[in-house]
């Protein structure tokens, strides 16, 4: 049997990994999508739907060249998330996303990983805007939001995920040295 390995960039930044999503994500995974802090990323979803969806951040990188990367702390090799580009059938746009596990909250993260790949999508992919898309209810995501100086643009009704906000990134022109020092 022939298996095709798939050429995902390894980033680091000051305190983290993003590194390929792997089957050891899984247990991390779906005890995050098992609770109710998954209900803004269209959790509660059972452990072998968490299993498809690790499968699913890998073929988007085969789909689109660009996807999702597994973070983990460089310091523990604990992993504490997922983060990265996405632009699936029905997204309005490339969106940069983050998705952390419940014990990575509140320690800049995602802030830090998401700075990394948009980064990489404007440096690397050579995109020149970027969105991310928030549930109206998700605080925490808003507040990353605008750490990475992002601001409400629209509303807009996914259709599956019903009303969600549009926050737009500021274009690479809009960024001192194009945010180059992102990672290395």
């Amino acid at each position: 049997m022939t298996f095709t390995t798939l050429d995902i960039p390894r980033l680091e930044t000051e305190r983290l990994i993003m590194r390929a999503p792997c089957e050891a994500d899984f247990d991390a995974e779906a005890a995050f999508f098992a609770s109710d802090a998954s209900k803004f990323v269209g959790g509660p979803i059972r452990p072998d739907e968490t299993w498809r969806m690790i499968a699913m951040l890998l073929g988007h990188w085969a789909m689109r060249g660009y996807g999702f990367w597994g973070v983990e702390e460089k310091e523990t090799g604990s992993y504490v998330g997922h983060v990265g580009l996405w632009c699936p059938h029905s997204w309005p746009e490339p969106e940069i996303g983050w998705t952390l596990m419940n014990h990575a909250t509140g320690k800049g993260y995602a802030t830090e990983a998401a700075l990394a790949a948009r980064t990489y999508a404007y440096d690397i992919l050579g995109w020149d805007t970027a969105i991310s898309l928030i549930d109206p209810n998700n605080t925490g995501s808003k507040a990353v939001a605008k750490r990475l100086g992002a601001m409400f643009d629209y509303t807009y009704d996914h259709p599956a995920f019903g009303e969600v906000h549009i926050w737009r990134h500021p274009a690479p022109s809009d960024l001192v040295n194009g945010g180059a020092e992102a990672y290395s």
